[in-house]
């Protein structure tokens, strides 16, 4: 018998992978699973930080100061040309 401790990270649709050893991987394996928050907050900060500065952008007023004209802006970094057949 084997004793496995991993953090898992679970998948968009809720599933969790766990990566086998060599000497696990042929014939049948039985799990037992004990599921615990993991302390480490650095795991849940990583996905819920873009939000965060998105939401604390919107607090401080957005982008205005810094894009005062978006439309202009856009235009400056697409570097918008004429496009061929199209007047």
């Amino acid at each position: 018998m084997s004793t496995i401790t991993a953090i898992l990270e679970p998948h968009a649709d809720g599933t969790l992978h766990l990566p086998l050893p060599a000497n696990l991987r042929r014939g049948r394996v039985r799990v037992v699973a004990s599921l615990t928050v993991d302390d480490d907050s650095t795991a849940m900060t990583s996905k819920e930080t873009p939000l965060q500065a998105l939401k604390e952008l919107r607090k401080l007023g957005g982008l205005r100061h810094a894009i005062p004209d978006p439309v202009a802006w856009q235009k400056e970094q697409r570097q918008e040309r004429e496009l061929p057949g199209r007047d």
